[in-house]
């Protein structure tokens, strides 16, 4: 199978380089969950993003000018357990995202090299779409659990310093989840896409010499 056929497989591989890129993205945006309180210092209505990594505040200067301070977390217990549960899937999604794009670049290698053979038992494209297709898996559930947190008004006990509360007034869903779940469906589909791939591969008949 010439390389110039395999839109599919190329179309998969797209997927897979997008989908990966925008789990990256959403992984470090703090824009996980969007807090509004008011700030008892000041008395003022006051926003906070809540991300898996780290929270940001922003702050209303005298020139009513918005000022941004985010706070790194630490691990002295303070962070609650579906926040480091997401850690954990939200980095193995990405490491799973990169194997999965590594290996679909070695699959069209060897579609193009006409080394794939029917019937492997470690065909590249397989993998690949396994690999896609588990990353998605563990991306639903990151989204899953934070949606949970939010619906159900889940408290967090940030360290003093970072001046926030326990609860919010109100809270809503942030856009690194909206980027979160399109990375998810798009390593689905890339990974639906490679494993087609695979069983249209293994039914090609040999040409005849």
């Amino acid at each position: 199978m010439p390389l110039k056929k395999c839109h599919g497989q190329m179309g998969g591989f797209a997927l897979t380089t997008v989908a990966w890129l925008l789990c990256c993205i959403s992984t470090g945006l703090p824009q996980w969950q969007v807090w509004h309180y008011e700030d008892p210092v000041v008395l003022k209505p006051t926003v906070a993003l809540v991300g898996m990594w780290r929270a940001c505040v922003f702050h209303t200067d005298r020139n009513s000018s918005n000022t941004r301070v985010c706070y790194q977390y630490n691990y002295d217990g303070s962070i609650p357990l579906y926040i480091r549960g997401n850690q954990h899937l939200l980095l193995v999604s990405s490491f799973l995202g990169l194997f999965g794009k590594i290996t679909t670049i070695i699959a069209l290698s060897n579609v193009h090299m006409g080394r794939v053979r029917r019937n492997a038992t470690c065909n590249p494209f397989r993998l690949s779409g396994i690999l896609n297709i588990i990353a998605s898996s563990f991306l639903y559930l990151a989204v899953l659990f934070n949606y949970i947190a939010i619906m159900s008004k889940w408290g967090i006990a940030f360290p003093p310093s970072f001046n926030l509360p326990f609860q919010p007034d109100t809270r809503k869903m942030g856009s690194a989840m909206a980027l979160a779940i399109i990375a998810a469906v798009f390593f689905l589909l890339s990974g639906t896409i490679c494993l087609s791939s695979n069983l249209n591969i293994d039914k090609t008949p040999r040409s005849k010499m």
